[in-house]
């Protein structure tokens, strides 16, 4: 609930509606795109990577959303403000958070060089989730370990 009371300022606010939003997606397919300009064929293994893990966190987040029913903070204690609508109706585990660690994950285990990018977006995203009131503390953490676990996983093949 202090994370969100964060959210009161306008300013942060929108800061972190905006760090919300780039997490949709848009920041990591800029990044994929970005890799491909600029690495070609060097960053389609990576760039596959980071697809394949995708693709496995959108079936499990998706999955365990629909097994656990968490309803989100905003929606159990009104006293929390949603700072954004969220994109889908259950909390558990955060999408964002582990879209976020998996993406990240791979990326930095080809592109170290990147690290002073991809960790401070990824904790932004994170910490996003608490701020907006979209998200308890263990859907975040849950999201990160499953994020580095499947992104782990991907980067073992």
């Amino acid at each position: 609930m202090r994370f969100n009371r964060a959210s009161i300022s306008p300013a942060i606010r929108r800061a972190f509606r905006l760090v919300s939003r780039l997490g949709d997606g848009i920041f990591w397919y800029c990044l994929m795109v970005w890799l491909l300009v600029k690495y070609q064929y060097a960053a389609l293994l990576p760039v596959f990577h980071m697809v394949a893990a995708g693709l496995v966190c959108t079936v499990l987040y998706k999955w365990l959303k629909h097994k656990t029913h968490r309803p989100r903070p905003f929606n159990k204690n009104h006293g929390i403000n949603c700072g954004i609508a969220p994109l889908d109706q259950f909390s558990f585990p955060s999408g964002h958070t582990l879209h976020a660690v998996a993406f990240s994950v791979v990326a930095l285990a080809y592109y170290p060089a990147l690290a002073w990018l991809l960790l401070p977006f990824t904790a932004l995203v994170a910490v996003s989730r608490l701020v907006l009131g979209l998200h308890y503390p263990s859907d975040v953490l849950a999201g990160i370990f499953i994020g580095a676990t499947i992104s782990g996983l991907s980067l073992s093949f």
